[in-house]
């Protein structure tokens, strides 16, 4: 196998691991493992419904975090009482879904 292979199967597998983790995520965080839909017109549906609050989700969580890092700037003493609440939260939610794992 030549080096330039190499690389190429290493990228390729990359951007599988990628995409697998994605569709990982959708049947852990919202539920992509339980459509039961008989047509499949009406599955497709629902999939690129969940791929769309994914999405939409990634969206919001950026939108959140420049807010803060704004208000932070604005407001350091609040903002860094907010951003570490929220830090706090995260860091809570991570236990819970790995501890009931």
């Amino acid at each position: 196998m030549s080096k330039e292979k190499k690389k190429q199967a290493v990228y390729d597998e990359r951007i599988r691991q990628a995409i697998e983790g994605k569709f990982g995520q959708g049947k852990r965080r919202f539920s992509l493992d339980r459509i039961m839909a008989k047509l499949d017109n009406t599955s497709q549906t629902a999939i690129a419904i969940t791929f769309l609050v994914m999405n939409l989700s990634t969206w919001w969580h950026r939108v959140f975090c420049v807010f803060l890092c704004r208000l932070g700037k604005t407001m350091p003493i609040l903002g860094l009482k907010i951003i570490c609440a929220y830090a706090e939260m995260k860091l809570r939610q991570d236990k819970i879904i790995f501890n009931s794992a």
